[in-house]
């Protein structure tokens, strides 16, 4: 799918002309990181239409533009170019970057452009050739989705083909065939884990997209959970490559008639969601983090990227965990991260340094609390922001924590930072802790501000103002 050659404009309209391309399928991202699209036939590529930008209304994208002054202009990155494996017609996708309609200059809100800022940022800085991120993609799969929120109608019914076979049912009635056990999915092999052959498809159109797969399995989930980790990739490529995973595994699930969902929290009970993100800086072939006698392989350069990850990831969890959802995920009792520490090895915390990962060509740490509901343009960014805010403060991550945090006294708990436990206490975060991310001009006040008003209004209030199903079991004979 990774179509090689391709630089600009010109040889993107050689490769079209040659292969008899019919469409060219243009990407931009919301400022709340949901994908959008608008489709132009390929015979347009040679039209003042691609220099010019395509026009789209920028106030039907939530924290863009006001329906009085609306238009915008996608520009095509064409090394972006990708072949599209599911439509009739021959089909090549391209990620825009968005611009004025009027001035033709970036515009200020687009999440790409300030992504490539933060790249930016870390160049002038000189600390490190690159920021590297490998993001684990964990989802459900499941066989019959339904739902509704309107006046008198909310309800949600969702299952997997897992359950079909009668896993979960009472203790009283036989269980027939195979079925994996509530929250026992973790790794389980054929005939229990139904999804192989879908995750190996999935990985192969990862890997053809020029991602190299580290490996795919069934996640703890009992309810079609799954999970498949990538290699690594630099800022800006690792969140269009993120958008572009997500796009592939809901479509190839739908081709198989099922419905995939990166949803942080779908079933009530199982095991959630999370997109941990692995992360060092440096180049492809050696960690800036590393140094052997460091505490799990990092020296000072990766012990303060961590203090600075640590001291301000109450407000990153308005970026990494974005949704109202996020948060029933960020609940004791699973591995999902509730406090902020490090350790090695140790999932109960919100960094854990991989023990497999100690060589000077790998080591890193793996931050835990993001989930895929986040803009990846903006969590990758506001990641980098607060790493960095701990190397040049020189932050102390303070010691590490190595016991399990579900057997720890309630008390020593408490007295360790949590993460924030719902959005709106995230976003509050955010309005008193965002200086770091106002560095070199990559964040801006407006970008932060709009973010903020556009997850109150489209998130939060949308919630808070629609009554849950169960709160008619909570209150309906009141």
């Amino acid at each position: 799918m990774k179509i090689e050659g391709i630089t600009d404009l010109a040889s993107l309209a050689a490769f079209a002309r040659e292969n008899d391309i019919a469409n060219l399928d243009l990407k931009f991202v919301d400022l709340a990181g949901r994908w959008r699209h608008v489709t132009v036939p390929a015979a347009r590529l040679g039209s003042k239409l691609f220099e010019y930008g395509v026009g789209f209304d920028g106030s039907q994208s939530p924290g863009y533009k006001t329906i009085e002054a609306g238009d915008l202009v996608l520009k095509a990155d064409a090394t972006t170019a990708m072949f599209e494996p599911f439509w009739e017609k021959p089909t090549i996708s391209l990620i825009c970057n968005i611009h004025e309609a009027d001035t033709g200059e970036r515009f200020a809100r687009d999440p790409r452009a300030l992504a490539q800022r933060a790249e930016a940022y870390l160049a002038g800085l000189g600390v490190a050739e690159g920021y590297w991120l490998s993001p684990e993609y964990e989802f459900h799969l499941l066989r019959n989705v339904y739902y509704a929120s309107e006046a008198g109608r909310c309800l949600y019914f969702a299952n997997a083909p897992e359950e079909e076979e009668g896993s979960h049912i009472s203790a009283a009635v036989a269980t027939p065939g195979y079925n994996v056990p509530r929250e026992g999915g973790y790794h389980s092999i054929p005939p229990l884990d139904e999804y192989y052959d879908l995750r190996a498809e999935m990985a192969a159109a990862i890997e053809a997209s020029g991602l190299p797969v580290r490996y795919h399995h069934h996640e703890v989930g009992a309810t079609g959970q799954c999970e498949i980790e990538v290699g690594f990739l630099t800022l800006v490529a690792a969140a269009d490559m993120n958008l572009w995973v997500k796009f592939l595994i809901r479509n190839l699930a739908r081709w198989r008639d099922m419905y995939a969902t990166f949803m942080p929290k779908p079933i009530y009970g199982e095991a959630g969601n999370g997109m941990h993100v692995h992360q060092f800086l440096g180049s492809a072939e050696r960690s800036a983090f590393y140094d052997a006698g460091g505490y799990g392989g990092l020296g000072d350069l990766g012990r303060h990227f961590m203090g600075g990850i640590l001291k301000h990831g109450r407000s990153l969890a308005a970026f990494t965990n974005a949704a109202t959802n996020s948060y029933k995920r960020l609940v004791p009792g699973f591995e999902a991260p509730v406090r902020l520490f490090y350790s090695i090895g140790n999932r109960s915390g919100t960094i854990r340094i991989p023990k497999y990962a100690a060589r000077a060509e790998e080591a890193r740490f793996e931050y835990r609390p993001p989930d895929a509901t986040c803009n990846p343009y903006l969590a990758f960014s506001a990641m980098l922001m607060a790493g960095l805010d701990g190397v040049l403060r020189e932050i102390n991550p303070g010691e590490p924590i190595e016991e399990d945090l579900s057997k720890m006294p309630k008390a020593k708990q408490k007295r360790i930072r949590s993460l924030p436990k719902s959005l709106v206490a995230a976003l509050d975060d955010l309005r008193g802790d965002h200086d770091y991310l106002l560095a070199g001009g990559v964040f801006t006040e407006d970008i932060i501000d709009a973010y903020i008003e556009t997850k109150m209004e489209y998130d939060v209030r949308a919630l808070d103002q629609r009554p849950h199903p169960h709160e008619y079991i909570l209150y309906f004979d009141m």
